[in-house]
Order: structure tokens, then sequence, then C-alpha cells
């Protein structure tokens, strides 16, 4: 039986004028952002569709994401499509645990803005950062970067694109031993900080002690945890991966391989820019693979 997966990108991806087109035209939609500018005390329209250096900032940028995601899910809703299973990448995987009917839209958006300003605040500017390894065999990344102390794998994103993470000392180490060991591509990353290091364990252990007072609901569909790369279909897992997720591995590739495992042949990529769908392409070539940004977009999936 066909399958569809809702999935929803990560810090990143974010652009100016994400879910504009869905603020402008769909009154449920606006009603999310205009909610989300009341819950967190900022001009959220203003943060999403004015040119602005805080959407990169990721005390900005996780709650300007999961609102403008949200605000897209309720146009989308109208349509008819619905997932069977679904999943974010990273901070996306909020966005999940809305469409997975384990959190409301209030509580997703205020849990990520504490969520970037803990991870904003756990380690000092300038002393961490993130590369992606391309084109390298995982084990090989994996046994390589082994023996360096304060660097870990942040991401298996698809086949050839590993994401590494810590102290920029231990990034140049680990780089210089990549290259030394056959890796051509070792690229440093344009982000605020050392994101899914054990770095970041303290702000996970604060994250949780937050989220111990947030409603998590029973789940109405499954999703895959960003930590295991399983499906998750009891609720009383969900805020102890949440808080692992903030310093582990996010495991997307192994949450995709287990979707098609199940039979999810249709993947819906619901937020700004296709990076999803080109980690799709090197993971499978045949899955089909449909991008939502727009409310253009969300025309032609009614056509």
């Amino acid at each position: 039986m066909s399958k569809t997966a809702f999935l929803f990108p990560g810090q990143g991806a974010q652009k100016c004028g994400m879910a504009r087109s869905f603020y402008e035209t769909d009154p449920d939609a606006k009603a999310v952002i205009d909610r989300a500018s009341e819950l967190l005390g900022m001009d959220m329209p203003e943060l999403l569709f004015t040119p602005n250096d805080r959407l990169d900032r990721t005390e900005f940028t996780q709650p300007a994401m999961v609102t403008a995601g949200i605000a897209m899910l309720q146009a989308v809703a109208k349509t008819g499509l619905k997932p069977d299973v679904c999943a974010g990448l990273s901070l996306g995987e909020y966005e999940a645990l809305y469409a997975a009917g384990a959190m409301s839209a209030d509580d997703a958006v205020r849990t990520v803005q504490v969520r970037g300003k803990l991870m904003a605040e756990a380690v000092p500017a300038g002393v961490g950062g993130m590369a992606a390894v391309v084109g390298a065999e995982t084990a090989l990344v994996e046994e390589t970067i082994a023996p360096i102390a304060d660097v870990w794998i942040a991401n298996y994103n698809c086949p050839g694109q590993i994401v590494i993470s810590g102290k920029k000392e231990a990034l140049a180490q680990a780089s210089d031993a990549l290259k030394a060991a056959g890796v051509r591509r070792v690229l440093p990353l344009n982000v605020s900080g050392p994101f899914h290091s054990g770095l970041l364990a303290e702000a996970g252990e604060k994250l949780g002690a937050y989220l111990a007072g947030v409603e998590i609901r029973p789940l109405v569909i499954p999703y895959a945890a960003n930590f295991t790369g399983a499906y998750v279909t009891d609720s009383a897992e969900i805020v102890p991966l949440l808080v692992k997720q903030v310093s582990g591995s996010v495991r997307f590739e192994q949450s995709i391989r287990g979707m098609l495992a199940d039979g999810v042949d249709t993947f819906v990529e619901i937020g700004p820019g296709k990076t999803i769908a080109g980690f799709l392409r090197k993971i499978d070539r045949e899955a089909k693979v449909i991008n939502i940004e727009t409310a253009e977009d969300l025309e032609k999936c009614r056509s």
C-alpha cells in the first residue's frame, strides 16, 4: 500500500520571505504567524519577511523556521494531503512532532525559542563550528575522527555527506586527518555554533527541564526520531529523545531508509529550499519527492 511521509528541513534552509505567500493567502497560516508574535514577544512577520541579520542567529532561526512550517501545514491540510509518517531534519523534528499530533503549535514554537537560546548560550561565540565531509564512506569518517577529542559526527545526511561538529581546533585537526586519509572535500559551514556535538550536552539537559512542563500528547501517526533514526509510536519516548538530540547525531539517512523499508513511496518536503530533496535523491533515486515552499507549489499539488 502506498504511504506518504512529510519531511521538514532544519537550520540552514531558512530564507527571508519564507511562508510569505501562505501568510498572504491563507487566514489560518496567517493566524499561526501572528500568534507566534504574541507568544514570543516579537514581530514574527518582520523577522520572516524583512531582510535582517537575526534570521541566521539560532535563537531567532529556530522559532522562525518552526512557525513558518506550522503555518504552511495549515494550508497543506486543506488539500486533503495527509502523512502516514513524518520526520524533520534536526530542528524540523519539532514540526514533525506537531504534524504527528504530539505537540501543540503554541508549545512547539515556545519550546524551540527556549531551545535556540539554550544552544546559543552553550558555547561562546567563535569556539565551535561545523564542517561537511563530502564524498567519503561513513566508516572512514567515523574511524578517522574517533581518536580526536572534542569533535563528533553531527549529521548522517545521505551517502557521501556527513557533517562533523566540535571545537574549531579539533575540527581543523579532523579536517587534516580526513584529507590525509584520502577525503577530498571537508567544507567549513557558516553556522553560529557546534550543533549536535557533546559541547551542547548541558543545553540538552536544560531543555529537558523545560520540556518537563510541556504537554506531550499521544501520537496520531509515527514520526522518525533524529537520535535513533527509528519510528516513535509511544509518546513517553519523546522528551528523552529530544534531550539527546541536542548533542547527539542526527541520523537522517537512517530515518529515510527505515521509511522506504516501511513502504513509503512519496516524500513531501514542506519548508524553504530543497535540501531534503537533494538528500533523498542520493538515498533513493526512485523515490517520489514533492516540494512545498510556496502557495503556488501547493496549487500544483491540487491539480
